[in-house]
């Protein structure tokens, strides 16, 4: 007996959806716009025509409002890099090495320059998802918004391990390693569920720091002593971070 298909989401259940994502939109724009400190219930439930109480039967405080707020965030910014991941066209020849080692990195430069692209066009954004944290957000509690940064991550960490199966790139062996951070390098791998060795991980948080650090700089404004266009500054850290992969930079047409 074939097996009934889901039911619709009820009416009920639509207008409530409807009503949490019109008020994670308001508090996101008042922090935005304004700073943690607009993004009160009473300023939002007053955007929306509400009373405070009226949004307690949609987030029990300000703070889970604000992890949603967050979540939505690194939901959006996830999702543009996987956009432009899977916008990176198949090469000509998939199935040979030199296809499969262009595909990678021309992925991996699109995931690059894409996290680029959102942090700038989103600088408030940024600043909240990678600057200070929210108070109340950063307090060890793992939930919806912890979740969703470490999904952002994972789309890092699978384009990463996927470069490293596909290339093999040179990587210091264990007693190359700092024996302070070897130990530290282990522990994440642990996380990371993978049989990469540790040489690695570490050109994997190399990779990150290089970018990051390039990233937020630029968001923040800390490259005008030096130049007002960083862009071709950019470039360079791409071309850095593609030698420690073992990649050309720009990469060859596969």
């Amino acid at each position: 007996m074939a097996q009934a298909s889901a039911s619709p989401p009820a009416r009920r259940d639509r207008i409530r959806a409807a009503t949490m994502e019109e008020i994670t939109a308001t508090a996101r724009r008042l922090l935005v716009e304004q700073g943690p400190e607009a993004a009160s219930l009473r300023a939002i439930a007053r955007e929306m025509g509400m009373t405070a109480p009226g949004l307690y039967r949609y987030y029990s405080s300000r703070d889970q409002l604000l992890r949603h707020v967050v979540a939505e965030m690194f939901r959006e910014l996830a999702g543009d890099i996987c956009q432009a991941i899977q916008q990176v066209p198949q090469p000509a020849a998939a199935d040979d090495e030199s296809g499969r080692r262009a595909h990678v990195s021309a992925k991996t430069i699109a995931a690059c320059r894409e996290f680029r692209h959102w942090a700038l066009a989103h600088k408030d954004e940024f600043d909240l998802l990678f600057g200070v944290p929210l108070p109340g957000i950063d307090n060890g509690r793992f939930d919806i918004a912890e979740q969703c940064a470490l999904e952002f991550a994972g789309t890092f960490y699978a384009l990463f391990l996927e470069l490293w199966h596909t290339i093999r790139f040179p990587v210091p062996a264990d007693e190359q390693i700092d024996p302070r951070l070897l130990p530290q390098l282990r522990r994440f791998r642990d996380t990371l569920s993978t049989d990469a060795p540790v040489g690695a991980i570490q050109v994997f948080v190399r990779c990150w720091v290089l970018l990051y650090g390039a990233v937020s700089m630029e968001v923040f404004g800390h490259l005008r002593f030096a130049v007002d266009d960083p862009a071709p500054m950019f470039e360079l850290i791409l071309a850095d971070l593609a030698r420690l992969v073992g990649l050309e930079y720009p990469p060859q047409e596969g």
